[in-house]
Parts: structure tokens; sequence; C-alpha cells
């Protein structure tokens, strides 16, 4: 009786794994807020002018952050923003896309990946994911090219490099541009170069919950010149800027504010210096759960190419439902009550199923509620956005993927085991949720 107690899963009544909380993921420390106080100090928090003038680059903090950025990923340039969002809009309007486009996007990503094109009047075009490394399927993407394509959004998804040297091919065959959407994917690499510096522009994410943050903030990297003139227009009102600096090109060259201020790039030069070492810890907790959690049959880890490095954002695995014999939702939602989530994030789960509802089936593109975009007189294709065009999309989120974010640094030997021990127990004891 005493052992039908104690085995008793949480979700059914019984005691679970762990109550505490686990600690906190973070990242700031005394460089951080000394750095803070050195530019408070100064009283200069930007140094932006939205004019020609030497501070249409930013001030001392911001170009100073951006050349460390730039040495680090052997980029010629590394442009501050003040969110990934704002740094992917630059990239399509750097890349010159207008209305009547298209853009090959991923269906499995955060919202804003597929949002971009849409913002200077192009469509987005869905391709299906790949099942095993969940990035953009390279047969797929070339099975949606038509005569509108201008560019490829590849996303390294979870961390975890997408299949780069196919995706520059048919970009190459097709004469299309490819943005890198590198927002979980910092120092991630792909036949040793890291991501973001494979295709013609990439993206990264400081938002807070990243490996690495300055609360808000991204990064845009890219070695062409034209583009990087591009990207510094449009990140600080261009068509104030073109006259007096004599740009001809004025495609795109309208402006936005997605400056960056200096006591984000004083956060963002310490994080810099802190992520391999935060990668490595990262890196070694997702290796355990791997040895671990693929023991339990039906529990299937993420492939990660021999030739790639995968930094895991978070770490996904796949739940085969016809091993398990029960299905993901009830496996996971067993394991959940079996362990908390952590101190800042007390009311957001560390693990979950599925990742987003492939965007094709968001409102915004069920209504096409753009008027120039899909309802744009320059438009001459017919984007289909039906449910079933992506079905490894479909398929990951409805039936078989689970993410966690246990591999997150600051996780003590006892914490990871807690982690292990919910899943054996929720596996041992599966006849109670049959």
């Amino acid at each position: 009786m005493e052992i039908i107690t104690k085995n008793k899963l949480a979700i059914k009544g019984g005691k679970p794994i762990r109550t505490k909380l686990f600690n906190a993921y973070n990242t700031i420390g005394e460089e951080e807020k000394q750095a803070v106080m050195k530019v408070l100090d100064s009283g200069n928090l930007s140094q932006f002018l939205g004019a020609w003038h030497k501070d249409f680059y930013g001030g001392q903090m911001v170009q100073a952050f951006e050349k460390q950025w730039a040495e680090t990923f052997g980029v010629k340039y590394a442009i501050t923003v003040n969110s990934n969002t704002s740094g992917l809009f630059a990239a399509i309007g750097a890349c010159g896309i207008q209305p009547g486009d298209e853009v090959i996007v991923s269906p499995y990503t955060m919202t804003a990946s597929a949002l971009a094109p849409l913002v200077y009047g192009a469509v987005p075009v869905f391709a299906d994911i790949d099942e095993e490394n969940f990035g953009l399927c390279p047969k797929s993407i070339e099975a949606r090219i038509s005569p509108r394509t201008k560019a490829i959004l590849v996303v390294h998804i979870f961390g975890n490099p997408a299949k780069m040297d196919e995706i520059m091919t048919i970009a190459k065959k097709y004469n299309l541009k490819v943005i890198e959407d590198c927002a979980q994917s910092p120092m991630a690499t792909y036949k040793n170069q890291y991501v973001g510096t494979i295709g013609d522009i990439g993206v990264f994410s400081l938002n807070y919950h990243k490996h690495i943050h300055t609360g808000e903030g991204g990064v845009i990297t890219t070695n062409n010149d034209q583009l990087a003139e591009k990207l510094y227009l449009i990140r600080n009102h261009g068509e104030n800027v073109v006259e007096p600096k004599g740009v001809t090109d004025l495609v795109n060259t309208w402006g936005f504010n997605f400056r960056m201020t200096e006591i984000q790039a004083a956060i963002g030069i310490e994080q810099l210096k802190k992520l391999p070492k935060l990668l490595e810890e990262r890196l070694k907790n997702a290796q355990f759960f791997n040895e671990k959690l693929s023991q339990i049959p039906g529990i299937v880890p993420a492939k990660v190419e021999p030739h790639s490095k995968h930094v895991y954002y978070v770490q996904p695995f796949k739940f085969k439902k016809e091993i398990v014999g029960i299905d993901r939702n009830t496996f996971i939602n067993a394991v959940k009550a079996e362990i908390p989530s952590a101190v800042l994030r007390e009311d957001t789960p560390l693990i979950g199923v599925g990742y987003v509802k492939p965007l094709y089936l968001q409102p915004l593109y069920q209504q096409r509620a753009s008027l120039c975009s899909f309802n744009c007189p320059r438009y001459k294709g017919k984007v289909d956005y039906s449910k079933g065009i992506c079905p490894n999309a479909e398929k990951m989120h409805f039936e078989e993927l689970f993410t966690h974010e246990y591999m997150r640094g600051n996780m003590s030997e006892q914490d990871l085991q807690d982690v292990v021990d919910a899943f054996y127990k929720v596996a041992e004891n599966i006849d109670e949720l049959r």
C-alpha cells in the first residue's frame, strides 16, 4: 500500500517529485550593473540623430557593441536594433521586397518571422518543416517557388541549424535572398560557420528570455555593403537621410525608429562576453537529458546533424504515441504535475506540448486581413493557407513534439535528476493514465 501511495502520479492526487521552484535563469550580474551605472553617470542614454550626421550611427556604447559582435561572429557589419522583430522587418526591407512579391517562410516559428514580409506589402508563402530538425524543408521550399518569389526567410528553430547547404543551393539557383532568423540560435554553427553569417542577412534576438539579453533588443549581421547601407537607413529615419547622404536607390529607404539605447548596448557588451560559458553549461545539461530520456521507449531526441552545433533555446523531443501507449498531451501533463517551474517564471511552465500552432492557421492568414499584401492589385498569385498544406508542421504541433527548458544554466545535479525522475515516474506508472 505504501508503494502505491509513493508512486501515485501527482496528476492523480499523489505526491509530486518536487514542489520547490527551480532557480531563475538570470544572466545579469555585477558586470552589467557597473556598465549601466557608467552610462547613467554620463547622462547620455542615447546618441542617435535621425539625420545625416556622425550620430546617425548611434553613440559610443552602441558602436562598441556592434564592433564586438561583428568581431565575435566574423562578419563585416553588426547593426543593433531594438528587437529581433524590427531586425526582421529591416532585413525584408533591405532585400528590396515590395508589394506583389512572395517570401518563403516557416509555419513553425514565432509569428514575427512570417509577419515581416507583410510589413512591405509582400505575401508570406509557407513551406513545410523538416521532420528531424524542425527547420524549413529544402524540398518543400523549392516546391513553393514561383516567379514572384524574392527571398527565403530561414529560422534556426530551437537553436538547431537548418539545412543551409541545400537552402543556399536553391537560393542561388533561383536568385533569391536568404535571411536567417537566429533569434534562438546565437553561436550555433553549421559546418563550423556561425548561423547568421551564411545567408545574405542574419538577425539575432536579445529579448529577455533568450540565451543572453538586454531586456529587449536585436542585432543584424551582413557582409554586404549595399544591404548594410539599407539596414542603417531603415533603422533610423532613412527618408530624412537619403538626400544629404547622396543615396540614389530609394527602394524601401524610408525608415523607422529601430534604435538601441546606450544602456542596452552597455549590457549587451557584458552579456556577449558570457555567451560561450552559458552555452557550454546548456549543452552539457541537454546532453544529460538526451541520454536519460531517450531510454524511455517512445521518447526520441531531436536529430542534430554531425556537422551542426545545436544551442538549445529549448530542448525538443518527439513523442511516439504508438510506442508509449497514451497520447502526448496526457503524458506531458502528468510530467508537468510532478515538477514546478522556476523563479521568475512562476506562472509559465518550463515544459509544454507543441510550439506554436502553424501560423497559416491564424486569423490573419485565414481571413487575408491585409489590404496590401494578399489583396494587393500588384499581387498576381494565389496563396494557399488551408489546413494540411504543411503536414509535418501539423503533425509535430498537434501530435508529436514537446519541448522543455530545464537544460538552462544554473541547474544543480539534483535539479536535473528531479526532472528525469518525473519522466520515469510517469513512464513507470502509465497505467494510471490509460
